[in-house]
């Protein structure tokens, strides 16, 4: 199983043909998202219309939700990188959650992660 970050998920919601592919070629059964991605997604949506075609997507997704574990491994990754790399809240959570479930991380902002310690990134 891979985990997409977010970026992942908006350029498939947009149609990017490339993207999609790339999701067709691991295959749906093997994508998870985390929890924090659902909640930006919801939060980036225009109106009502859009966010209900964002929920029909993410219904063939694997959530991954976080729980002490994560939260733990987030909090003691913004104690290490957010100073000096500048790592966000959300990345914190989405990175705690690939760690922990011990899963690839699938996303374009190479940049947002390739720093954290353990953490395998998918290049594609």
């Amino acid at each position: 199983m891979i985990l997409c970050d977010t970026n992942i998920i908006i350029e498939v919601l947009k149609g990017n043909e490339k993207t999609i592919k790339i999701i067709e070629d691991i295959g749906l059964e093997n994508i998870a998202i985390s929890s924090v991605t659902v909640m930006e997604l919801y939060f980036g949506a225009f109106n009502k219309r859009e966010l209900s075609k964002i929920k029909k997507h993410l219904n063939a997704l694997n959530i991954l939700h976080f729980d002490n574990d994560i939260s733990g491994l987030a909090l003691s990754l913004i104690e290490n990188y957010s100073k000096s790399h500048g790592l966000q809240i959300p990345d914190a959570i989405i990175a705690a959650t690939a760690l922990s479930f011990e899963l690839k991380l699938f996303t374009f902002n190479l940049k947002d992660f390739q720093y954290i310690d353990g953490l395998t990134l998918q290049k594609n």
